[in-house]
C-alpha cells in the first residue's frame, strides 16, 4: 500500500512541469527556453514590450558589479476556446509564463468603450482593442534593494493610449504603469 503512495507522488511531482508548460500545437515551451526557441515553435507573437534594467552586486563595496538586464515580454493569442498566454523573458530566457483571460477571434474584435480595462495588461488590451489611435510614453527609474549592498534599477514605464470609438464625442485615455492599465479616463475630441 505505501509503495503505491509513493509511486503515486513520484508521478505527481514528474508530471508538474510539463502541466506548467506552455504548448503551441504538438510543441512544448519550458521555462529556461531562449527566446528563439520559442519563436521557431510558436511564431511570433501578436504584441511584444522590451525594457532595461540595471543590477548592481556590490553597492558602496571595493568592488561594484553593475550588470544590464534586457526584458521582453510576449503574448500569445491562441483564439477564443484558449487562454492567451505572457511570457516573460530576462536576457533572452524565458523567466516565466502566465496564464491570461480567454482569447479572441481576431486581434481588436471585441472592444467596447463600456469595458473595465482597469488591471488589463498591455497584451490583453491590445487582443481586444488593436493598437491605440495615439500613443505616448515615459520613463522613471525605480531602485529596488533586496539586500545589503544590492540594488535592481528597473524603469518604471508610464504609458498614455488612447483610443477612439467612433461612437462619441469622447475619446478613451488608458494610463498604463509597467504594462498593466491603472485607470480610464474620458476626453473630449
Amino acid at each position: 500500500m505505501t509503495r503505491n503512495w509513493i509511486l503515486i507522488a513520484l508521478l505527481l511531482m514528474l508530471a508538474s512541469p510539463a502541466a506548467q508548460a506552455m504548448r503551441c500545437g504538438n510543441r512544448v515551451v519550458v521555462d529556461g527556453a531562449r527566446d528563439f526557441q520559442v519563436r521557431e515553435r510558436c511564431g511570433e507573437p501578436f504584441w511584444s514590450e522590451s525594457w532595461i534594467g540595471v543590477d548592481i552586486v556590490g553597492r558602496d563595496s571595493v568592488l561594484e558589479r553593475q550588470r544590464e538586464v534586457q526584458w521582453s515580454v510576449w503574448y500569445y493569442n491562441f483564439g477564443p476556446n484558449a487562454l492567451m498566454q505572457r511570457l516573460v523573458f530576462r536576457d533572452g530566457n524565458l523567466e516565466r509564463s502566465d496564464t491570461l483571460g480567454y482569447g479572441v477571434r481576431e486581434i481588436g474584435d471585441s472592444c467596447r468603450a463600456n469595458m473595465n480595462f482597469t488591471g488589463m495588461s498591455s497584451g490583453e488590451l491590445v487582443a481586444r482593442c488593436g493598437q491605440p489611435a495615439s500613443r505616448r510614453e515615459a520613463h522613471d527609474s525605480v531602485v529596488y534593494r533586496p539586500g545589503p549592498s544590492i540594488e535592481n534599477w528597473r524603469e518604471q514605464r508610464r504609458e498614455e493610449w488612447t483610443y477612439d470609438f467612433g461612437d462619441s464625442r469622447l475619446l478613451r485615455v488608458v494610463n498604463l504603469v509597467n504594462g498593466r492599465v491603472t485607470s480610464v479616463n474620458t476626453l473630449a475630441r
